[in-house]
């Protein structure tokens, strides 16, 4: 199992925001600079930086700089630990679903079973 690491929290933070879950979209495309992320999105450019800074300290990006400018590039090592833990819980769940199923074919009269 997945240990629960302060990083898995801060990924989990980091993906709770819409504005940041849309960032990380584009950076799926491939890298790009702060300017032109900035642009869409209906916030100043101070206020974009703050969501790649949260997103920089989960892991999920790198920032180069060359002179003024700044391009993020997407890393998503933290992403496959989020996908793993809530693999854990796919899989608990799968668990218990099927058990409930095989519970309810056992319980429920034949002549039911064929109506439901």
């Amino acid at each position: 199992m997945v240990k629960y690491t302060k990083s898995l929290d801060r990924t989990f933070a980091a993906l709770a925001d819409p504005t940041r879950r849309r960032i990380l979209a584009r950076l799926a495309r491939g890298d790009q600079r702060v300017t032109h992320l900035a642009r869409h999105h209906a916030m100043s450019l101070p206020a974009v930086s703050k969501h790649l800074r949260v997103l920089e300290k989960a892991g999920l990006l790198r920032r180069r700089r060359y002179g003024r400018v700044h391009e993020m590039q997407l890393d998503a090592k933290p992403l496959r630990q989020a996908a793993q833990w809530v693999e854990e819980y796919r899989k608990f769940w799968e668990g218990s679903l099927d058990r409930l199923a095989e519970y309810l074919e056992k319980t429920t009269p034949d002549d039911q079973k064929g109506k439901a």
